[in-house]
């Protein structure tokens, strides 16, 4: 069996108390994580792309963003979106409604999923409140990636809910170095608005005796902050519940080129997408990065601290060098699992096996449901594809590989 991501078990231990207040949330979560690491078990038949439930549904409910962070595949310096049109963008986003009918026929049909939404800046979408209000009272755990400028407003709202996973993307420990990775839109100021907007999800949490959302930054290693990964985690060392590290993902030109001429192999027509994701960057030093990924560990077990969790957790100088120079390598994660547990919707509505690398459409849900197209021929026969003749060239930096 390859390589699984997982929750730490720090992780697990200092928020054991959400499982015995919500065990509907536990619940689903466990089984999510045992059927990662015993899918070939479960299925040992997976050449034939038929899956099982669907365990999370992850909506990029909009392509529209208030912010032009560095390295962003989409809005970043070589992003796919750089010449789109936002009006188009806006107009082609599939109606809420839509979204709840989707869901009320998941559950009809015995699906239970984790409901994950990101963008874009998804707290952009004119109805992502309504569309999380409603599937948590289905019992449907509620999460969101977010760059944070937006959530003061709506504490209350996703304390109540109660919203489970509110994850929000920090790359710098000042306003200086985070505002130049995650550069705004206007004067968004998006470190400030991350700690008034955590400052206020405490504070209602503190009013009502409540423990959700749990808490969660995500922050992407770069060339900007890679000496600083420490102090990201000071700062937020009173602020957060977990504290999750990315190393980047990225392909080079190479890998680009190899995964334009597989993928067409495969399906029959050329790649566009994952040149949104072509980047050069390698760590200067990567001793000195060993450290810091090391020290945040230690830092982590220290009582009443965030819990740390490195995703892929990559470590040593060697496998740090090779991660960043060698694109071929995939420290054990050789199967992707996630197109056999995890739907990923685009903002027109097309649904996709691959979250970064989204070409491959197998149908759009504005017209079928979600359990349509799950074990459709065309979502069997990727899921084929990558059984039976192994990841293609980009999948070795994906999040639904390695992050997943």
């Amino acid at each position: 069996m390859g390589k699984r991501s997982k929750i730490s078990f720090s992780a697990i231990r200092r928020n054991v108390g959400l499982g015995i207040r919500y065990p509907w949330i536990a619940s689903k979560l466990a089984r999510l994580q045992s059927q990662k690491w015993f899918l070939e078990k479960r299925y040992p038949s997976l050449w034939h792309g038929k899956a099982g439930t669907i365990k999370q549904v992850s909506i990029r409910i909009t392509d529209i963003c208030n912010l032009r962070c560095i390295m962003c595949g989409q809005w970043g310096e070589t992003g796919f979106l750089h010449d789109a049109d936002l009006k188009e963008l806006k107009k082609q986003e599939v109606p809420v409604q839509r979204y709840i009918e989707c869901f009320e026929d998941l559950v009809a049909q015995g699906h239970k999923p984790v409901v994950y939404l990101w963008g874009g800046e998804p707290t952009l979408y004119d109805g992502w409140l309504e569309l999380l209000q409603a599937t948590t009272a289905m019992k449907l755990p509620a999460t969101i990636a977010t760059n944070g400028t937006r959530i003061a407003q709506y504490a209350e709202e996703l304390v109540d809910m109660p919203m489970f996973l509110l994850q929000v993307s920090v790359d710098g420990h000042n306003e200086e170095l985070h505002n130049r990775i995650r550069r705004g839109v206007g004067s968004t100021n998006s470190f400030r608005s991350i700690q008034e907007g955590l400052d206020k999800i405490i504070e209602v949490r503190k009013q009502r005796k409540a423990d959700m959302p749990m808490i969660t930054t995500l922050s992407t290693i770069s060339r900007d902050n890679a000496s600083h990964l420490v102090d990201i985690y000071e700062t937020y060392r009173n602020k957060a519940d977990l504290c999750v590290f990315y190393p980047a993902w990225w392909i080079d030109e190479q890998s680009a080129d190899a995964h334009t001429k597989d993928f067409e192999r495969r399906f029959g027509f050329e790649p566009t997408l994952h040149r949104g994701w072509v980047g050069g960057w390698t760590p200067d030093d990567y001793k000195a990065l060993n450290e810091q990924l090391l020290e945040l560990k230690a830092r982590s077990k220290e009582k009443g601290s965030p819990a740390v969790i490195i995703l892929p957790d990559i470590a040593g100088m060697d496998n740090l060098k090779s991660y960043y120079t060698d694109h071929s390598a995939t420290f054990g994660y050789d199967r992707c699992i996630s197109i056999f547990q995890n739907v990923e919707i685009d903002s027109n509505g097309d649904l996709s096996p691959c979250r970064d690398y989204h070409d491959y459409v197998v149908g759009n849900i504005k017209d079928k449901t979600i359990t349509e197209l799950w074990n459709s021929d065309k979502y069997r026969a990727f899921r084929k594809s990558l059984v039976t003749d192994g990841l293609m060239p980009a999948c070795t930096r994906c999040c639904g590989l390695m992050g997943y």
